[in-house]
């Protein structure tokens, strides 16, 4: 199958699947009473959400399956196969996330599994997963380091090193995903950077690309299943897609910058999700300093994370989806120019 005609079906064909999805699967969901519980101390505007339908990332997942299975690019390399390894960090972190969403629709409150029941499920994941990546031929423990020529090797430290940058990411997507369509959008802009990236990579590697080109498939096929579940999450929502959802895309991101050996890159590509995971560590560490110091916890934003800070003041959805957007469109840019430079160079 030629390359470009591969591309294309991996960007529509998904896109295609979620839209024809989504008006039997959100119907569907409304029966199940499978609906969303909104968190007490959030953001009042969000009380008129209560019992959206939520596990709306069931859809992003049958498509990608179905999507990247489709468009594999030559023989199934078995155990070290990148789509395969794709596929199993993504949806192993989508389960834990299926869990926690299964959770909280069963006993109708916010708060699903316990935050060790998350954490035990992740550090499988996280630990499983850099473990594969140290061992895998194409990849090992030496990761690429922006705008140079360098390579960090960081030896045996990679896998615990790495193992955190999982946990952190796959959270950090859960995080940011509290604003209608927010998730979806930046994920789908950052989708397309890691697919360009990708293709570089299959470039310079000349003609043993086939793990590349494969992972360019992937990046599309996670771009495809966002803009078309962006079509019912959209503000005002008639889905999320909930932690089911949000940890699928944080496993997906994360898994292909590990792939491609470019971890460091995710500052660029997904500096809001991983301001989101800052955002509640600075204000959580900063309440307590100063319970400790003044007696009484002092904040830095309005509210955690920071896309709710925005909210309340005065931002509305579609404004702060917006500006998101756009520094995930900038931070993209940024990092696929400098690695063409660098091949250029």
């Amino acid at each position: 199958m030629p390359l470009m005609l591969r591309w294309g079906i991996a960007v529509v064909l998904p896109l295609l699947l979620v839209l024809v999805m989504g008006p039997r699967v959100i119907p569907l969901l409304h029966k199940l009473k499978f609906g969303q519980a909104i968190y007490n101390l959030g953001p009042q505007t969000h009380k008129n959400k209560e019992g959206t339908p939520v596990m709306g990332g069931l859809m992003m997942a049958a498509a990608v399956l179905v999507t990247a299975l489709v468009t594999h690019a030559g023989p199934w390399q078995g155990g070290w196969d990148a789509t395969l390894a794709l596929l199993l960090v993504s949806f192993l972190s989508m389960a834990v996330g299926f869990a926690d969403d299964f959770v909280k629709v069963w006993k109708k409150r916010h708060e699903g599994l316990t935050p060790w029941q998350k954490i035990a499920g992740q550090v499988f994941v996280a630990a499983g997963f850099s473990v594969y990546c140290y061992f895998h031929p194409q990849i090992g423990p030496a990761i690429r380091v922006p705008f140079t020529a360098l390579e960090w090797n960081l030896g045996w430290w990679y896998i615990p090193v790495m193992t955190l940058v999982v946990i952190f990411m796959i959270n950090s997507a859960n995080l940011q995903d509290g604003l209608d369509g927010l998730l979806s959008t930046v994920s789908s802009a950052g989708d397309c950077g890691w697919a360009a990236l990708a293709v570089l990579a299959a470039i310079a590697a000349g003609g043993a690309a086939e793990m590349q080109l494969n992972i360019a498939s992937f990046a599309l096929a996670m771009a495809g299943a966002a803009l078309g579940f962006l079509r019912f999450n959209r503000f005002p929502a008639k889905v999320f897609m909930g932690d089911t959802g949000s940890m699928l895309i944080g496993g997906a991101t994360v898994g292909m910058a590990m792939l491609l050996r470019q971890p460091l890159l995710l500052l660029l590509i997904s500096f809001p999700m991983v301001m989101s995971s800052v955002s509640v560590m600075l204000q959580v560490g900063y309440f307590k300093l100063t319970k400790k110091l003044y007696g009484e916890g002092r904040r830095i934003f309005r509210m955690s994370p920071i896309h709710h800070h925005f909210e309340l003041c005065g931002y509305s959805e579609t404004q702060i989806v917006a500006m998101y957007l756009t520094v995930t469109a900038v931070g993209t840019l940024i990092a696929v120019l400098s690695e063409a430079a660098r091949l250029i160079g």
